[in-house]
């Protein structure tokens, strides 16, 4: 069982030590599990290595082979040599004799794929696997044309990617893809039963900031938080966390209300008024009739993608989309302008109800 929301730890290593374990153990108190280590700092290892005292079996770590920090800051390699060498000293700062999920780290290029699969990293990874020192395997990549490869190679459990409105739509140095490639990934590794661990959700602050952001309005921690956890594949959110007040600030999604919640304002964004796609965000809820438009909507995706899995999912839905009464109700609710009752009509073709 994975926390919704974990811990982005890539800026909490420029806090004090005494900051640090504060943070740490506030976090871990408050039901945070998952702790992302691709950290910008060295200190932060340590830091977590004294928090995990007495709950190591409760905490899952995701560590990067290739990032390094002999700098004490971060670094990042392919060389096979230095990623031992940063993995062992990983261990060691955070006393511990295994990893929850190892990171194949950063993969963006084709060049980088290669180099991992040549220079013995790969082999390293999966030789780690196979004697029960890493559990998991997972990949960090901003690439969707990068994670499908490494997806075909049937080695994964878990990918770290960004996401958030911004890059999305394609705004920002690192929003790779046009949105439908991207939420074809997400469908993809909800498909083969990959998870998520989200990035970037604030897209590095710049969505909080009205003058910051592409839509040249801010939006919440919550909105951006509730946007990230919405897409198909999401297990849990990283937020990058400085210091404890930051770490309560997104604790406060869970007290948020719905309209607190609701990131609809997005639809009126320009670019977005066109955006005609289902996001699942489930804002035409509740529905006169009772039917679950974005579960309906999720489950025929993944279907068309070849997912017999969710084939039955939707034949074993109590209301399916034969039921739609047409009342448009959901048509005026959606704010990014989907004809659901529309859409309703083309799944029950498609399922001959």
């Amino acid at each position: 069982m994975i926390s919704i929301i974990g811990l982005g730890a890539s800026s909490l290593g420029a806090a004090s030590h005494e900051e640090m374990l504060k943070t740490l153990n506030h976090a871990f108190d408050a039901g945070i599990n998952y702790v992302d280590l691709a950290a910008g700092h060295a200190p932060i290892f340590k830091a977590v290595g004294e928090a995990l005292k007495g709950r190591r079996d409760t905490i899952y770590l995701q560590i990067h082979f290739g990032a390094e920090y002999t700098s004490g800051e971060y670094g990042w390699t392919t060389d096979l040599k230095r990623i031992k060498e940063s993995i062992q000293w990983q261990l060691d700062c955070l006393q511990t004799d295994y990893i929850d999920f190892g990171f194949i780290h950063c993969i963006d290029e084709e060049e980088d794929l290669k180099a991992i699969q040549e220079n013995g990293v790969l082999d390293y990874i999966l030789d780690l696997k196979k004697k029960g020192i890493i559990h998991y395997i997972g990949l960090s990549s901003h690439s969707p044309k990068l994670v499908h490869k490494v997806l075909a190679m049937k080695i994964l459990d878990m990918v770290m990617f960004s996401i958030n409105p911004a890059y999305d739509l394609n705004f920002g140095d690192y929003a790779i893809g046009e949105f439908d490639e991207r939420m074809n990934l997400y469908r993809r590794l909800e498909k083969k039963g990959v998870g998520i661990s989200v990035m970037k959700a604030f897209c590095g602050g710049k969505l909080l900031d009205a003058s910051e952001s592409p839509f040249h309005q801010a939006l919440s921690k919550t909105q951006c938080i509730q946007y990230a956890l919405d897409k198909p594949g999401v297990l849990t959110v990283l937020p990058g966390i400085r210091n404890d007040q930051d770490l309560q600030d997104v604790l406060a999604f869970f007290k948020a209300s719905q309209e607190e919640k609701d990131y609809s304002i997005l639809g009126t964004f320009p670019k977005l008024e066109s955006y005609n796609q289902c996001v699942y965000c489930k804002h035409c809820h509740p529905c006169p009739k009772g039917l679950d438009i974005a579960l309906i909507n999720k489950y025929y995706d993944l279907v068309c993608l070849g997912d017999d899995l969710a084939k039955d999912h939707y034949h074993h839905l109590t209301l399916k989309a034969s039921d739609c009464v047409v009342c448009h109700h959901c048509d005026k609710r959606c704010p990014f302008h989907v004809q659901q009752s529309k859409r309703m009509q083309e799944i029950v073709a498609y399922f001959h109800e």
